[in-house]
């Protein structure tokens, strides 16, 4: 049985209160099952019982602790136990393992009823998963409050459950842990991880399963799986254009922000994406000639402009070419903003529109724009800047979708 360096701090831990942050895959299951292996034969040395119970996030993770993790220790250490299936209630099973001296091992589905239900060692696996943390967490403290030890590992799951707490808060009386890949990597896990990037392809995800950043999806205005629902192999391609009316969203952007225009073809009720225009640090004469391709080559019926600060005169410009009723100036407000994010994200939930597929930077920037609260409560939109951009695609997009 191989233990890491990291594994064998958290195995040697014997504080009261314990909660580990480990990357995904890295045995925080696994060696958390042994210590309760260990504690329970020590106990049974001493001629004592001991009383562990493990609340997992689901009936198959509660299987699991106990056959992949309590078995396999077991067996390793030549120990005969026995295993049961007993009912906890009408519709919750339990898993129990029995130790020859009476020590006694029980795996089962979190719950408040559940966490509720015993005396005993309390093992919190994969806590930030579980539903109704806090509601586990209050039906549970009074249970292990005579003595009994606590043990809580988990991957991050965002902000809005009890283990980021737990993690977060300045407790003297919780020892911590905390494992990303690298640290695991450092201590010898042998895993690839470039291959595991690439091979999970969601930089999010990579981020809060493997690097333990605090990501909460809950706050992304187009989750994953709403982008993913509206991809298609034919979007974005020019050459695909069937001569349908068409509506252009234009971000503008100077310096460090990209400028993008974004080419919307109307099929029937559907809103096709045929082109994605993005370029960095071009001059606005530059710009223009863009923009000026794009009227040359589709129907345009009108186009959205950000005309915000440096976008003014791009819009006066273009209106000058094209008439006002073509061309329309947007003043990003809290207001303007919220109305184009609904609306856009209502395509989206529609399956109204149709964006390109397999676009990894496309894929990044619309899922990048945040709703966050201010200070007064009101709504407001924000988006980190980095290489990829500032979420200017996304708005390029809601203003094509905003001229419709």
């Amino acid at each position: 049985m191989i233990l890491y360096p990291y594994q064998k701090r958290w195995l040697n831990d014997e504080s009261r209160f314990k909660v580990g942050m480990f990357a995904r895959q890295t045995g925080k299951t696994f060696t958390t099952t042994l210590e309760i292996v260990l504690d329970c034969m020590q106990a049974e040395l001493g001629g004592k019982k001991a009383r562990w119970v493990i609340l997992s996030r689901g009936e198959r993770q509660a299987k699991e602790a106990i056959n992949e993790g309590v078995k396999r220790h077991l067996e390793a250490l030549g120990i005969a136990c026995q295993i049961m299936e007993v009912p906890f209630s009408p519709t919750i099973n339990a898993l129990e393992v029995i130790l020859p001296n009476g020590s006694k091992i029980t795996a089962l589905p979190a719950n408040p009823d559940t966490a509720r239900g015993f005396s005993a060692n309390v093992f919190l696996d994969e806590f930030a998963f579980h539903a109704d943390s806090r509601e586990i967490w209050k039906a549970l403290f009074p249970v292990i409050s005579a003595g009994w030890k606590l043990r809580v590992v988990s991957t991050p799951n965002g902000k809005g459950n009890k283990f980021y707490e737990l993690m977060t808060d300045d407790n003297p009386q919780w020892s911590k842990h905390t494992v990303d890949i690298y640290q695991a990597l450092a201590d010898g896990l042998p895993r690839q991880i470039d291959e595991l990037k690439q091979g999970l392809n969601d930089s999010d995800a990579w981020q809060q399963e493997f690097e333990l950043e605090w990501l909460d999806e809950a706050s992304a205005w187009l989750s994953y799986e709403l982008i993913d629902s509206v991809e298609h192999i034919d979007a974005g391609k020019p050459e695909l254009y069937s001569g349908n009316p068409c509506y252009v969203g234009v971000d503008i952007g100077a310096r460090n922000d990209l400028f993008v225009i974004w080419v919307i073809e109307e099929v029937g009720d559907v809103y096709w994406t045929r082109e994605l225009i993005t370029r960095r640090r071009i001059s606005f004469a530059e710009q223009d000639d863009l923009l000026d391709d794009v009227f040359n080559r589709y129907r345009v019926i009108r186009c959205c402009i950000d005309k915000t600060g440096m976008g003014e005169k791009p819009v006066e410009d273009a209106q000058k070419r094209y008439g006002s009723t073509r061309v329309e100036g947007v003043m990003f407000t809290l207001s303007s903003k919220l109305a184009m994010a609904t609306i856009g994200k209502q395509a989206f939930e529609d399956r109204k529109i149709r964006i390109p597929q397999g676009d990894g930077e496309l894929r990044e920037d619309l899922h990048k724009l945040k709703k966050q609260s201010s200070a007064t409560g009101a709504p407001r939109f924000v988006a980190e800047s980095d290489s990829s951009g500032h979420a200017d695609r996304t708005w390029a997009c809601f203003f094509g979708i905003e001229c419709r």
